[in-house]
């Protein structure tokens, strides 16, 4: 190979040879990094769940005679309740990406294999929905009267709808024939 020019050089030598096939597959290391951020959110969220928790408990076991002290009680477990479905969907999310971007993960459930970005959807729906109807709980029973919590319910109760809806869509699309779906996005 000596006394070759370099444009005479195969394109593995002398010269680094990036495509624009290349060049997006190193983008999986940027969806690593959204990886890492939803874990370290998720992981904070418990962990604060579970010191929050502590101190509720704490706090409760000295008044347990109070009169609101059982109310309290049940509005602190539903609110930490709230805060671990966002951490859950952010660790959802965390794997999710990583199964569909970077690589397959190893001992993982079953209902947490996420083959298509669908099945991400899906999952992440199913949670939101939750957190939605619990956050709910937690305003009803601090709930003192009049007819707001009424609204706050209606907004939250077509927020649900709306998604439920999307979820029997992407539903019947992923489970469409390959044919079916070409024409529903061509129409």
């Amino acid at each position: 190979m000596k006394g070759l020019e370099p444009a005479q050089l195969p394109p593995h030598q002398g010269r680094p040879s990036w495509t624009v096939g290349k060049v997006f597959g190193l983008t999986r290391f940027v969806v690593e990094l959204g990886v890492l951020s939803a874990l370290a959110f998720s992981v904070t969220l418990f962990v604060a769940a579970i010191v929050q928790a502590y101190h509720t408990v704490v706090q409760a076991m000295s008044h347990l005679s109070g009169e609101d002290t059982a109310k309290h009680l049940m509005i602190a477990a539903v609110e930490q309740a709230d805060m671990l479905l966002v951490g859950l969907a952010l660790l959802i999310i965390s794997l999710g990406m990583q199964a569909l971007f970077v690589g397959k993960l190893q001992n993982v459930p079953s209902w947490l294999h996420i083959r298509s970005f669908e099945d991400l959807k899906q999952k992440l729906i199913g949670i939101v929905i939750t957190a939605l109807a619990v956050n709910f709980f937690s305003v009803a029973l601090e709930w003192k009267g009049g007819s707001d919590i009424l609204i706050y319910g209606l907004a939250l109760a077509s927020i649900i709808f709306s998604l439920g809806f999307y979820s029997v869509i992407l539903n019947r699309q992923s489970h469409a024939p390959a044919d079916d779906r070409t024409q529903v996005s061509a129409g």
